[in-house]
């Protein structure tokens, strides 16, 4: 699979608790070009989260269209979505979510068991995934014997295996201390620049947000700016 665009067009999202309209989107317009890297930041409630859902499947527009690559994911049953989900989208969270119980390969492998495939491809699939992270030599290892920096290498290996078109992260790199972040950061830029994945990241932190090449900001629900971020342009035009 190659990378995909990701379009949102007049979006609208409310909530209701009870009687009471909650609005968290307003008329959002954007797009996010196939391969690029977009970091997502504002204020608590300002509905980064509800846009990342959004853009994977876990959320439907009140009002509006939200397309990526070739599917218009607002026209789709909720089992049509699940199954456009666990083939085209991969999820990073700030907290890891792996199984205690598993090996770093076995976590790995759970989004596979989803298809059709021979064992033996399954685990070519999982090997690549967790050499691609730096975790080749780490495939017997349960969570509580991994570092928290290894620990979100596993959910980001597990995130690519089935070679998604699209990543989205939400604070990635909340739980981790500078260097930890930096080095989880470093290998997103990998995954965007190698392997040509499209990425969306809410981050809270704008050095984080420098790892990407372009920063877009919400503030109640609706875009209120962007910017090219300068380290990520300079790299590009050393390159």
């Amino acid at each position: 699979m190659g990378a995909a665009g990701i379009v949102l067009r007049d979006v609208h999202k409310a909530y209701f608790k009870d009687r009471l309209e909650i609005p968290v989107l307003a008329g959002l317009n954007l797009e996010i070009a196939p391969g690029e890297f977009a970091a997502l930041m504002g204020p608590s409630g300002s509905g980064k989260s509800t846009l990342l859902h959004l853009v994977g499947g876990l959320d439907t527009p009140t009002r509006g269209s939200v397309r990526v690559g070739e599917s218009q994911l607002e026209s789709m049953s909720e089992s049509a979505l699940t199954a456009w989900r666990s083939r085209h989208v991969g999820f990073i969270f700030q907290m890891y979510h792996l199984v205690p119980v598993l090996t770093a390969a076995q976590n790995v492998e759970l989004p596979l068991l989803l298809f059709r495939m021979a064992s033996s491809e399954r685990k070519r699939r999982v090997q690549t995934a967790l050499s691609i992270v730096g975790l080749g030599d780490r495939t017997d290892h349960r969570p509580n014997q991994l570092s928290g920096g290894q620990e979100q290498r596993v959910a980001i290996a597990r995130a690519i295996v089935t070679d998604p078109d699209v990543l989205l992260a939400d604070e990635p790199t909340g739980d981790l201390d500078a260097r930890t972040s930096e080095e989880i950061l470093n290998l997103l830029n990998a995954l965007n620049t190698e392997f040509g994945k499209t990425i969306v990241m809410v981050t809270h932190d704008p050095r984080a947000a420098g790892h990407a090449g372009r920063t877009l900001h919400l503030d109640k629900g609706v875009l209120d700016r962007e910017e090219v971020n300068a380290r990520k342009t300079a790299a590009a035009s050393a390159s």
